[in-house]
């Protein structure tokens, strides 16, 4: 007796591209926050267990400049 077995593929969804609201949403999001870290004290900084070069780096930052992880 002989045995086959079927080794398919598993089916993969393709990513949607995100809208273009999305985007523009993300866009003023990433903005905002960066904005919002730029005028921190010294103390809410060390809250977030940042220095003030840390802080100024990542306010400096281009909108378009985002982890990988926030553009699902």
């Amino acid at each position: 007796m002989t045995m086959t077995t079927c080794n398919t593929p598993a089916r993969t969804i393709p990513k949607q591209r995100p809208s273009m609201f999305r985007v523009i949403e993300q866009i003023f999001a990433t903005q905002g926050q960066r904005r919002a870290l730029r005028q921190l004290d010294s103390a809410a900084l060390a809250d977030l267990g940042l220095s003030y070069a840390d802080a100024k780096r990542e306010a400096g930052r281009p909108f378009w400049d985002v982890p990988a992880t926030w553009r699902q």
